[in-house]
């Protein structure tokens, strides 16, 4: 039975940040123990209390140990018959009971409760700590035209998005966005749990971002990554207003930056395989076709979200920037 690391291994098996490359001055290369199933020597410590007394069990019942209770049982009836006045074949009776009990003792004591081929240690494997210092902005409308559908389909990716950054990349740290007409960087509670709403202006979490990466993170050091979810829905002008952020400043900084748009499941048909769409859809796609380092994808169902996430974060070859 797979234990929950492997079940998370396996899930995010060929994953990973792309183009993870700066390091900072005193990265050495680092390994971290990781849980690899189970082994037959070990420090005590280690030890795996579970499957060992599984294997005792599988064991005793193999070599069927006598129970304590099959024991207590032939006492009783030996101090039962003891306790009578004695006679011919009471005297038999107790003579074999007593054999019975001496027998039933020595196989007990033959087969061990816990037998040294039962222990089982836990199992840890050095594998490579990603070394690069790395940031992942993540980027969330929360505007009135969201709506609870759209909300929790954009906070299952973002979901899926954490664990896969906490379970792969031990650096790697995540500043979280808001947005509605004005874009606010919150910690993770507020941004999975609280409500809000209003107008939208996405440009103002652009904004945001480029101020955070400014006071914070030098880019000469910092890998830095950008998810963004929205419905599309923006302010008229405010499109052009983010394909001026994005190309001048943002991608020139950013590693990556993935855009998921949360559309409604009957627009799946429409949109599935034509470019029409809202007009931050349209305006991102010119910065699609400008920058490698740009992917972006649409999510209508929950079944949606590991297959997309999977396209954004597939290992693939290192990027390279337009200049």
């Amino acid at each position: 039975m797979l234990s929950r690391e492997e079940v998370l291994d396996l899930f995010f098996e060929d994953l990973e940040l792309p183009d993870l490359v700066k390091l900072s001055l005193k990265q050495i290369l680092s390994f971290k123990p990781r849980r690899a199933g189970f082994t037959a020597s070990g420090a005590p410590t280690n030890i795996n209390v579970g499957r060992t007394m599984r294997n005792s069990h599988g064991r005793r019942i193999a070599l069927k140990r006598p129970k304590q209770e099959e024991l207590d049982a032939v006492a009783r009836q030996l101090a039962e018959l003891e306790s009578k006045p004695p006679n011919g074949a009471a005297r038999d009776r107790i003579a074999a009971l007593r054999k019975d009990l001496e027998r039933l003792e020595r196989r007990r004591r033959r087969i061990a409760y816990v037998d040294p081929v039962d222990i089982r240690f836990n199992r840890f494997d050095p594998q490579p700590v990603p070394n690069a210092s790395a940031v992942m902005f993540c980027l969330m409308d929360v505007s009135g035209s969201m709506g609870e559908r759209e909300k929790d389909l954009a906070k299952r990716f973002f979901v899926l998005l954490h664990l896969f950054l906490t379970r792969r990349y031990d650096r790697t740290e995540i500043v979280f966005i808001r947005h509605t007409h004005e874009a606010q960087e919150v910690d993770e509670h507020t941004f999975f749990y609280h409500t809000q709403s209003g107008g939208t202006v996405v440009s103002t979490a652009l904004e945001e971002m480029h101020r955070i990466i400014e006071q914070r993170y030098p880019v000469a050091e910092w890998n830095i990554y950008a998810a963004q979810a929205s419905d599309g829905d923006n302010f008229a002008t405010d499109s052009e207003r983010c394909i001026e952020l994005l190309d001048r400043r943002l991608m020139h900084l950013c590693q990556y930056f993935a855009y998921v748009e949360i559309i409604d499941e009957r627009e799946s048909h429409i949109f599935g395989s034509t470019e029409n769409g809202t007009s931050l859809w349209r305006a991102y796609s010119a910065i699609d076709e400008k920058w490698p380092n740009f992917q972006m994808r649409r999510i209508a169902a929950p079944a949606d979200i590991y297959p997309v996430f999977r396209e954004l974060f597939a290992r693939q070859p290192a990027l390279r920037k337009s200049a």
